[in-house]
Protein backbone atom coordinates (compact mmCIF):
# COMPACT_ATOMS: atom_id res chain seq x y z
CA UNK A 1 0.00 0.00 0.00
CA UNK A 2 1.37 3.39 -0.96
CA UNK A 3 2.10 5.74 1.93
CA UNK A 4 0.56 9.20 2.03
CA UNK A 5 2.66 12.12 0.77
CA UNK A 6 4.97 13.62 3.35
CA UNK A 7 2.95 16.86 3.41
CA UNK A 8 -0.11 14.86 4.46
CA UNK A 9 1.76 12.87 7.10
CA UNK A 10 3.14 16.08 8.62
CA UNK A 11 -0.11 18.03 8.40
CA UNK A 12 -0.41 20.21 11.55
CA UNK A 13 -2.77 19.01 14.26
CA UNK A 14 -3.19 22.23 16.24
CA UNK A 15 -3.44 25.95 15.48
CA UNK A 16 0.06 26.54 16.82
CA UNK A 17 1.50 23.90 14.48
CA UNK A 18 0.44 25.83 11.36
CA UNK A 19 3.33 27.45 9.55
CA UNK A 20 2.94 31.22 9.14
CA UNK A 21 -0.39 33.11 9.19
CA UNK A 22 0.48 34.77 12.50
CA UNK A 23 -1.57 37.78 11.39
CA UNK A 24 -4.63 35.53 11.67
CA UNK A 25 -3.67 32.88 14.21
CA UNK A 26 -1.24 34.57 16.57
CA UNK A 27 -2.16 35.16 20.19
CA UNK A 28 -5.02 37.63 20.43
CA UNK A 29 -5.71 37.69 16.68
CA UNK A 30 -9.31 37.73 15.47
CA UNK A 31 -9.53 34.37 13.71
CA UNK A 32 -7.82 32.51 16.56
CA UNK A 33 -10.22 34.05 19.07
CA UNK A 34 -13.22 33.13 16.91
CA UNK A 35 -12.09 29.50 16.67
CA UNK A 36 -11.45 29.20 20.40
CA UNK A 37 -14.80 30.79 21.26
CA UNK A 38 -16.67 27.73 19.96
CA UNK A 39 -19.18 29.98 18.18
CA UNK A 40 -18.21 29.52 14.58
CA UNK A 41 -19.55 31.80 11.81
CA UNK A 42 -19.39 31.04 8.11
CA UNK A 43 -15.90 31.76 6.85
CA UNK A 44 -14.13 32.29 3.52
CA UNK A 45 -10.40 31.63 3.35
CA UNK A 46 -8.73 33.49 0.49
CA UNK A 47 -5.10 32.96 -0.47
CA UNK A 48 -2.58 30.96 -2.50
CA UNK A 49 -2.35 27.20 -2.34
CA UNK A 50 -0.23 25.40 0.23
CA UNK A 51 -0.49 28.00 3.00
CA UNK A 52 -2.75 26.15 5.46
CA UNK A 53 -6.35 26.83 4.45
CA UNK A 54 -7.43 23.18 4.31
CA UNK A 55 -5.36 22.27 7.35
CA UNK A 56 -6.94 24.99 9.44
CA UNK A 57 -10.45 23.94 8.39
CA UNK A 58 -9.76 20.42 9.71
CA UNK A 59 -8.36 21.79 12.96
CA UNK A 60 -11.43 23.99 13.40
CA UNK A 61 -13.73 21.00 12.93
CA UNK A 62 -11.82 19.08 15.59
CA UNK A 63 -11.67 22.04 17.96
CA UNK A 64 -15.40 22.76 17.68
CA UNK A 65 -16.39 19.06 17.59
CA UNK A 66 -18.25 19.41 14.30
CA UNK A 67 -18.75 16.66 11.75
CA UNK A 68 -16.27 17.54 9.01
CA UNK A 69 -17.20 17.15 5.35
CA UNK A 70 -14.80 18.22 2.62
CA UNK A 71 -15.90 18.92 -0.95
CA UNK A 72 -13.99 20.32 -3.88
CA UNK A 73 -15.65 22.82 -6.21
CA UNK A 74 -13.99 21.28 -9.25
CA UNK A 75 -15.73 17.91 -8.81
CA UNK A 76 -18.69 18.38 -6.44
CA UNK A 77 -22.24 19.38 -7.39
CA UNK A 78 -25.68 19.97 -5.90
CA UNK A 79 -26.14 16.22 -5.37
CA UNK A 80 -23.14 16.26 -3.04
CA UNK A 81 -24.71 19.13 -1.11
CA UNK A 82 -27.89 17.06 -0.70
CA UNK A 83 -25.81 14.16 0.61
CA UNK A 84 -24.26 16.47 3.19
CA UNK A 85 -27.67 17.72 4.29
CA UNK A 86 -28.87 14.13 4.69
CA UNK A 87 -26.38 13.69 7.53
CA UNK A 88 -28.03 16.42 9.58
CA UNK A 89 -29.70 15.34 12.83
CA UNK A 90 -28.04 11.94 12.68
CA UNK A 91 -25.66 10.29 15.09
CA UNK A 92 -22.85 11.23 12.68
CA UNK A 93 -23.36 14.95 13.25
CA UNK A 94 -24.77 15.61 16.73
CA UNK A 95 -23.08 19.04 16.89
CA UNK A 96 -23.82 20.04 13.33
CA UNK A 97 -21.83 19.86 10.14
CA UNK A 98 -18.80 21.85 9.15
CA UNK A 99 -18.67 21.86 5.35
CA UNK A 100 -15.32 22.74 3.87
CA UNK A 101 -15.79 23.70 0.23
CA UNK A 102 -12.41 23.98 -1.44
CA UNK A 103 -12.10 26.03 -4.66
CA UNK A 104 -15.58 27.54 -4.28
CA UNK A 105 -14.90 29.71 -7.35
CA UNK A 106 -15.68 26.67 -9.51
CA UNK A 107 -19.22 26.43 -8.10
CA UNK A 108 -21.67 28.28 -10.35
CA UNK A 109 -24.28 30.66 -8.99
CA UNK A 110 -27.01 28.01 -8.81
CA UNK A 111 -24.76 25.61 -6.93
CA UNK A 112 -23.74 28.32 -4.48
CA UNK A 113 -27.40 29.28 -4.00
CA UNK A 114 -28.18 25.69 -2.99
CA UNK A 115 -26.10 26.27 0.15
CA UNK A 116 -27.93 29.39 1.28
CA UNK A 117 -30.91 27.81 3.03
CA UNK A 118 -28.69 25.61 5.17
CA UNK A 119 -26.05 28.14 6.13
CA UNK A 120 -28.78 30.71 6.88
CA UNK A 121 -30.55 28.50 9.42
CA UNK A 122 -27.28 27.31 10.92
CA UNK A 123 -27.71 23.67 9.94
CA UNK A 124 -24.40 23.82 8.10
CA UNK A 125 -21.42 25.96 8.94
CA UNK A 126 -19.55 26.76 5.76
CA UNK A 127 -15.84 27.29 5.38
CA UNK A 128 -15.09 28.02 1.74
CA UNK A 129 -11.61 28.47 0.35
CA UNK A 130 -10.47 30.07 -2.88
CA UNK A 131 -7.25 31.09 -4.54
CA UNK A 132 -9.10 33.84 -6.41
CA UNK A 133 -10.53 37.10 -5.15
CA UNK A 134 -13.81 36.06 -3.45
CA UNK A 135 -15.43 39.41 -4.23
CA UNK A 136 -15.26 38.46 -7.91
CA UNK A 137 -16.14 34.77 -7.71
CA UNK A 138 -18.36 34.16 -4.69
CA UNK A 139 -22.11 34.80 -4.84
CA UNK A 140 -23.00 38.02 -3.01
CA UNK A 141 -25.58 36.35 -0.78
CA UNK A 142 -22.92 33.96 0.54
CA UNK A 143 -20.39 36.76 0.93
CA UNK A 144 -22.85 38.78 3.01
CA UNK A 145 -23.28 35.83 5.37
CA UNK A 146 -19.57 35.08 5.71
CA UNK A 147 -16.39 36.63 7.04
CA UNK A 148 -13.42 36.74 4.66
CA UNK A 149 -9.90 36.09 5.96
CA UNK A 150 -6.91 36.48 3.66
CA UNK A 151 -4.07 34.00 3.98
CA UNK A 152 -0.61 35.23 3.03
CA UNK A 153 2.29 33.53 1.28
CA UNK A 154 4.48 31.96 3.95
CA UNK A 155 7.92 33.53 4.34
CA UNK A 156 11.10 31.45 3.95
CA UNK A 157 11.93 32.18 7.59
CA UNK A 158 8.66 30.52 8.65
CA UNK A 159 9.25 27.54 6.36
CA UNK A 160 12.77 26.71 7.59
CA UNK A 161 11.65 25.05 10.87
CA UNK A 162 9.05 23.00 8.93
CA UNK A 163 11.75 21.79 6.52
CA UNK A 164 13.97 20.80 9.42
CA UNK A 165 11.10 18.87 11.04
CA UNK A 166 10.45 17.12 7.73
CA UNK A 167 14.05 15.88 7.50
CA UNK A 168 13.87 14.70 11.12
CA UNK A 169 10.62 12.88 10.43
CA UNK A 170 12.01 11.18 7.33
CA UNK A 171 15.11 10.03 9.21
CA UNK A 172 13.03 8.61 12.04
CA UNK A 173 10.37 7.06 9.80
CA UNK A 174 12.89 5.44 7.43
CA UNK A 175 15.40 4.57 10.16
CA UNK A 176 18.15 6.38 8.30
CA UNK A 177 20.72 9.05 9.01
CA UNK A 178 21.44 12.00 6.74
CA UNK A 179 24.32 14.33 6.05
CA UNK A 180 22.64 17.53 4.98
CA UNK A 181 24.95 20.07 3.39
CA UNK A 182 24.89 23.66 4.58
CA UNK A 183 22.31 25.70 2.73
CA UNK A 184 19.98 22.83 1.79
CA UNK A 185 17.29 23.74 4.31
CA UNK A 186 17.39 27.42 3.39
CA UNK A 187 17.35 26.64 -0.35
CA UNK A 188 14.22 24.51 -0.04
CA UNK A 189 12.54 27.12 2.17
CA UNK A 190 13.23 29.89 -0.35
CA UNK A 191 12.45 27.88 -3.46
CA UNK A 192 9.03 26.66 -2.37
CA UNK A 193 7.56 30.09 -3.12
CA UNK A 194 5.66 30.22 0.16
CA UNK A 195 3.94 26.88 -0.47
CA UNK A 196 4.65 24.62 2.51
CA UNK A 197 3.30 21.60 0.66
CA UNK A 198 5.92 22.13 -2.06
CA UNK A 199 8.61 22.36 0.60
CA UNK A 200 7.56 19.03 2.09
CA UNK A 201 7.55 17.42 -1.35
CA UNK A 202 11.04 18.79 -1.98
CA UNK A 203 12.34 17.29 1.27
CA UNK A 204 10.93 13.91 0.32
CA UNK A 205 12.50 14.07 -3.16
CA UNK A 206 15.85 15.15 -1.74
CA UNK A 207 15.88 12.17 0.60
CA UNK A 208 14.74 9.63 -1.99
CA UNK A 209 17.30 10.82 -4.54
CA UNK A 210 20.21 11.11 -2.08
CA UNK A 211 22.95 8.48 -2.56
CA UNK A 212 24.38 6.51 0.31
CA UNK A 213 27.89 7.18 1.54
CA UNK A 214 30.07 5.59 4.16
CA UNK A 215 30.25 7.28 7.53
CA UNK A 216 32.82 6.27 10.11
CA UNK A 217 31.25 4.67 13.16
CA UNK A 218 27.68 4.88 11.87
CA UNK A 219 27.70 2.75 8.74
CA UNK A 220 25.96 4.22 5.70
CA UNK A 221 24.09 7.49 5.54
CA UNK A 222 22.40 9.48 2.81
CA UNK A 223 24.13 12.59 1.51
CA UNK A 224 21.68 15.41 0.75
CA UNK A 225 23.65 17.92 -1.30
CA UNK A 226 23.02 21.57 -2.02
CA UNK A 227 23.33 20.94 -5.74
CA UNK A 228 20.63 18.26 -5.56
CA UNK A 229 18.33 20.56 -3.61
CA UNK A 230 18.78 23.30 -6.21
CA UNK A 231 18.03 20.92 -9.07
CA UNK A 232 14.91 19.53 -7.42
CA UNK A 233 13.49 22.95 -6.52
CA UNK A 234 14.57 25.12 -9.46
CA UNK A 235 10.98 25.54 -10.72
CA UNK A 236 9.21 25.27 -7.38
CA UNK A 237 9.22 28.95 -6.49
CA UNK A 238 7.02 29.90 -9.42
CA UNK A 239 3.45 30.84 -8.55
CA UNK A 240 1.70 31.56 -11.80
CA UNK A 241 -1.74 30.94 -13.22
CA UNK A 242 -2.53 32.72 -16.47
CA UNK A 243 -6.19 32.96 -15.48
CA UNK A 244 -5.68 33.87 -11.84
CA UNK A 245 -5.00 36.91 -9.69
CA UNK A 246 -1.27 36.21 -9.62
CA UNK A 247 -1.11 36.62 -13.40
CA UNK A 248 -2.62 40.09 -13.30
CA UNK A 249 -0.66 41.10 -10.20
CA UNK A 250 2.64 40.31 -11.92
CA UNK A 251 1.62 42.11 -15.10
CA UNK A 252 0.48 45.14 -13.11
CA UNK A 253 3.74 45.24 -11.14
CA UNK A 254 5.74 44.80 -14.37
CA UNK A 255 4.12 47.76 -16.11
CA UNK A 256 4.05 49.99 -13.03
CA UNK A 257 7.75 49.34 -12.45
CA UNK A 258 8.54 50.46 -16.00
CA UNK A 259 6.29 53.48 -15.60
CA UNK A 260 8.04 54.27 -12.33
CA UNK A 261 11.47 54.02 -14.03
CA UNK A 262 12.68 51.20 -11.75
CA UNK A 263 14.70 48.92 -14.03
CA UNK A 264 15.59 46.50 -11.23
CA UNK A 265 11.96 45.81 -10.38
CA UNK A 266 10.84 45.70 -14.02
CA UNK A 267 13.53 43.14 -14.89
CA UNK A 268 12.52 41.08 -11.86
CA UNK A 269 8.93 40.85 -13.05
CA UNK A 270 10.05 40.25 -16.63
CA UNK A 271 12.08 37.29 -15.39
CA UNK A 272 9.04 35.90 -13.58
CA UNK A 273 6.94 36.19 -16.71
CA UNK A 274 9.51 34.55 -18.96
CA UNK A 275 10.29 31.81 -16.44
CA UNK A 276 6.58 30.99 -16.46
CA UNK A 277 6.67 30.88 -20.26
CA UNK A 278 4.36 33.87 -20.68
CA UNK A 279 6.18 35.56 -23.55
CA UNK A 280 3.03 37.10 -25.14
CA UNK A 281 2.04 38.97 -21.98
CA UNK A 282 5.58 40.24 -21.43
CA UNK A 283 5.70 41.59 -24.99
CA UNK A 284 2.24 43.11 -24.93
CA UNK A 285 2.73 45.04 -21.69
CA UNK A 286 6.15 46.27 -22.82
CA UNK A 287 4.68 47.59 -26.06
CA UNK A 288 1.81 49.26 -24.19
CA UNK A 289 4.22 50.90 -21.77
CA UNK A 290 6.38 52.32 -24.54
CA UNK A 291 3.34 53.95 -26.13
CA UNK A 292 1.40 54.91 -23.02
CA UNK A 293 4.08 55.90 -20.52
CA UNK A 294 7.06 57.08 -22.59
CA UNK A 295 4.97 58.37 -25.46
CA UNK A 296 5.85 61.78 -26.86
CA UNK A 297 8.76 62.26 -24.49
CA UNK A 298 10.72 59.87 -26.73
CA UNK A 299 8.45 58.85 -29.63
CA UNK A 300 11.19 56.86 -31.41
CA UNK A 301 11.01 54.34 -28.60
CA UNK A 302 7.86 52.89 -30.16
CA UNK A 303 9.53 51.44 -33.29
CA UNK A 304 12.56 50.46 -31.19
CA UNK A 305 10.46 48.46 -28.74
CA UNK A 306 8.37 47.07 -31.59
CA UNK A 307 11.59 45.74 -33.18
CA UNK A 308 12.62 44.18 -29.86
CA UNK A 309 9.22 42.55 -29.45
CA UNK A 310 9.32 41.21 -33.02
CA UNK A 311 12.78 39.78 -32.37
CA UNK A 312 11.64 38.17 -29.11
CA UNK A 313 8.66 36.53 -30.75
CA UNK A 314 10.83 35.37 -33.65
CA UNK A 315 13.54 33.69 -31.56
CA UNK A 316 11.21 32.51 -28.79
CA UNK A 317 12.21 31.42 -25.29
CA UNK A 318 14.70 31.43 -23.74
CA UNK A 319 16.59 33.70 -26.17
CA UNK A 320 13.74 36.25 -26.09
CA UNK A 321 15.18 37.49 -22.83
CA UNK A 322 17.95 39.33 -24.73
CA UNK A 323 15.88 41.82 -26.78
CA UNK A 324 13.24 42.12 -24.04
CA UNK A 325 15.63 42.85 -21.20
CA UNK A 326 17.28 45.56 -23.30
CA UNK A 327 13.92 47.07 -24.26
CA UNK A 328 12.59 46.99 -20.70
CA UNK A 329 15.72 48.73 -19.43
CA UNK A 330 15.42 51.36 -22.18
CA UNK A 331 11.77 52.05 -21.29
CA UNK A 332 12.70 52.43 -17.63
CA UNK A 333 15.47 54.90 -18.36
CA UNK A 334 13.51 56.94 -20.90
CA UNK A 335 11.70 60.20 -20.02
CA UNK A 336 7.99 59.74 -19.45
CA UNK A 337 4.94 61.54 -20.80
CA UNK A 338 1.27 60.61 -20.88
CA UNK A 339 0.21 63.88 -22.48
CA UNK A 340 -1.20 62.20 -25.60
CA UNK A 341 -3.19 59.67 -23.55
CA UNK A 342 -4.56 62.38 -21.30
CA UNK A 343 -5.62 64.40 -24.34
CA UNK A 344 -7.35 61.37 -25.84
CA UNK A 345 -9.39 60.70 -22.71
CA UNK A 346 -10.43 64.34 -22.51
CA UNK A 347 -11.70 64.11 -26.08
CA UNK A 348 -13.41 60.81 -25.28
CA UNK A 349 -15.14 62.45 -22.33
CA UNK A 350 -16.74 65.01 -24.63
CA UNK A 351 -17.88 62.28 -27.02
CA UNK A 352 -19.41 60.18 -24.23
CA UNK A 353 -21.20 63.20 -22.85
CA UNK A 354 -22.83 63.81 -26.24
CA UNK A 355 -20.76 66.83 -27.18
CA UNK A 356 -20.12 66.06 -30.82
CA UNK A 357 -21.71 68.04 -33.60
CA UNK A 358 -21.47 68.18 -37.35
CA UNK A 359 -18.09 67.97 -38.98
CA UNK A 360 -17.20 71.39 -40.42
CA UNK A 361 -18.16 71.69 -44.07
CA UNK A 362 -14.61 72.40 -45.25
CA UNK A 363 -13.37 69.12 -43.69
CA UNK A 364 -16.00 66.88 -45.17
CA UNK A 365 -15.26 64.57 -48.05
CA UNK A 366 -15.79 66.51 -51.31
CA UNK A 367 -19.20 65.74 -52.75
CA UNK A 368 -21.98 67.33 -54.82
CA UNK A 369 -23.63 70.42 -53.37
CA UNK A 370 -27.41 70.16 -53.47
CA UNK A 371 -29.63 72.96 -54.77
CA UNK A 372 -30.62 73.68 -51.17
CA UNK A 373 -27.06 74.71 -50.33
CA UNK A 374 -26.84 78.45 -50.98
CA UNK A 375 -23.03 78.52 -50.72
CA UNK A 376 -21.40 76.18 -53.18
CA UNK A 377 -17.92 74.75 -52.66
CA UNK A 378 -15.96 73.17 -49.83
CA UNK A 379 -13.53 76.04 -49.07
CA UNK A 380 -10.88 73.82 -47.51
CA UNK A 381 -7.49 75.51 -47.10
CA UNK A 382 -4.72 73.08 -48.05
CA UNK A 383 -2.01 73.68 -45.39
CA UNK A 384 0.91 72.82 -47.68
CA UNK A 385 -0.03 75.74 -49.87
CA UNK A 386 0.98 78.11 -47.06
CA UNK A 387 4.32 79.01 -45.47
CA UNK A 388 5.58 76.38 -43.00
CA UNK A 389 2.76 74.06 -44.06
CA UNK A 390 0.19 75.65 -41.77
CA UNK A 391 -2.77 77.99 -41.95
CA UNK A 392 -5.39 78.79 -39.39
CA UNK A 393 -8.78 77.16 -39.88
CA UNK A 394 -11.37 75.43 -37.71
CA UNK A 395 -11.14 71.66 -37.38
CA UNK A 396 -13.41 70.86 -34.43
CA UNK A 397 -17.22 70.96 -34.68
CA UNK A 398 -18.77 74.34 -33.83
CA UNK A 399 -19.89 73.15 -30.39
CA UNK A 400 -16.30 72.29 -29.46
CA UNK A 401 -14.32 74.78 -31.52
CA UNK A 402 -12.49 76.20 -28.49
CA UNK A 403 -11.85 72.88 -26.75
CA UNK A 404 -8.26 72.15 -25.67
CA UNK A 405 -7.36 68.52 -25.05
CA UNK A 406 -3.63 68.27 -25.59
CA UNK A 407 -1.20 70.08 -23.30
CA UNK A 408 2.51 69.86 -23.94
CA UNK A 409 4.49 67.78 -21.48
CA UNK A 410 7.43 69.34 -19.69
CA UNK A 411 9.98 67.01 -21.31
CA UNK A 412 12.60 68.17 -23.78
CA UNK A 413 10.96 66.70 -26.86
CA UNK A 414 7.49 68.17 -26.32
CA UNK A 415 8.85 71.52 -25.20
CA UNK A 416 10.83 71.73 -28.44
CA UNK A 417 7.64 71.00 -30.38
CA UNK A 418 5.81 73.65 -28.35
CA UNK A 419 8.47 76.25 -29.10
CA UNK A 420 8.28 75.43 -32.81
CA UNK A 421 4.51 75.66 -33.08
CA UNK A 422 4.29 78.76 -30.91
CA UNK A 423 6.60 80.39 -33.37
CA UNK A 424 4.75 79.11 -36.46
CA UNK A 425 1.27 79.80 -35.14
CA UNK A 426 2.21 83.08 -33.55
CA UNK A 427 0.85 82.05 -30.16
CA UNK A 428 -2.60 81.20 -31.49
Amino acid sequence: MMSAPLAERLRPRTIDDIVGQRHLLGEGKALRNIILSGELPNLIFYGPSGVGKTTLAGIIAKTTERYFVKLNGTTAGTADIRDVVAKLDTMLAPNGILLYLDEIQYFNKKQQQSLLEYIENGAITLIASTTENPYFYVYNAILSRSTVFEFKTVTPEDVIPAVQRAFDYMADHRHETYRIEDGVTETIARACGGDVRKAMNAVELCVLSAPFESASGTGERRAVTLESAKQLTQKSAMRYDRQGDEHYDILSAYQKSMRGSDANAALHYLARLLEAGDLPSACRRLMVCACEDVGLAFPMIIPIVKAAVDAALMVGLPEALHPLSAAVTLVCHSPKSNSANSAYFKALGDIKSGRGGDIPRHLQNAHYDGEDNPIKGQFYDYPHSYPNGWTKQQYLPDSLKNAVYYEYGDNKNEQAAKEYWDRIKGGT
